[in-house]
């Protein structure tokens, strides 16, 4: 058995282990429900819980983890927008990096060598344009982001490049779910916290790259007017 295998299996077991243990307490209730008692300690111990909610965040975007939009919520109530803004930012980042680092590490050789010839349109794709592409997929949040971070860690996209790009994508999306976090107590449910306009909101801004690379290449292949 391989070593890639033995840890894939590992931390496959780790995953499903956390959201069967932890997944349950995260929860839009149990948030509601713990924000008082969390705000008083947080005053006395502030330095020291950001830090445990910044490194528990990037555990749980990493290990993909069911509850990041509560935890996303209950930043937001506890730190408030600013602070949690910081917090959240930098966590879901370094955490998706991870997730993508994971999945280029266990899985990339393989798919690459299996499906390598009928992949290659999509590789020489993402080297030349992937930042686009990546881009327009963190900004709409339809797309589930850990499917994103184990997908575009089989393609050829540079760690910078991908890291760079989901912090800037990442960022309205996070936001939107920490304004929201700020009245936690008046929320009744996660899916009226992205509303329909938002949403469309979104999808606009994530097609925008799209719509202007193709409008330059047209313009860039288009005859020159002569003199």
């Amino acid at each position: 058995m391989s070593k890639k295998l033995i840890l894939g299996i590992v931390l496959l077991s780790i995953v499903v282990f956390l959201g069967i243990n932890f997944g349950q307490y995260l929860t839009l209730e149990n948030a509601q429900a713990q924000q008082a008692a969390l705000s008083e300690y947080i005053n006395q111990n502030f330095v020291t819980t950001a830090l445990v909610y910044f490194f528990a965040y990037i555990a749980i975007t990493a290990f993909s983890i069911p509850g990041a939009a509560v935890v996303t919520l209950l930043g937001a109530a506890l730190f408030g927008f600013w602070t949690s803004l910081l917090l959240v930012s930098f966590a879901s980042t370094i955490g998706a990096t991870i997730a993508f680092l994971s999945s280029r590490f266990l899985l990339r050789d393989w798919v690459q060598s299996k499906f390598g010839s009928k992949l290659e349109t999509i590789n020489k794709g993402v080297e030349k344009d992937g930042a686009f592409y990546l881009f327009s997929l963190r900004l709409i949040p339809v797309f589930p982001f850990f499917l994103i971070n184990l997908l575009m860690g089989l393609t050829p996209i540079k760690v910078s490049k991908y890291y760079l790009v989901s912090q800037l994508g990442m960022l309205p999306g996070t936001a939107v779910y920490l304004n929201a976090g700020t009245q936690l107590a008046n929320i009744n449910s996660l899916s009226g916290i992205v509303s329909p306009t938002v949403l469309a909101s979104f999808a606009l801004l994530g097609l925008f790259p799209l719509i202007a690379k193709w409008i330059m290449a047209r313009i860039s292949r288009s005859p020159r007017v002569q003199e």
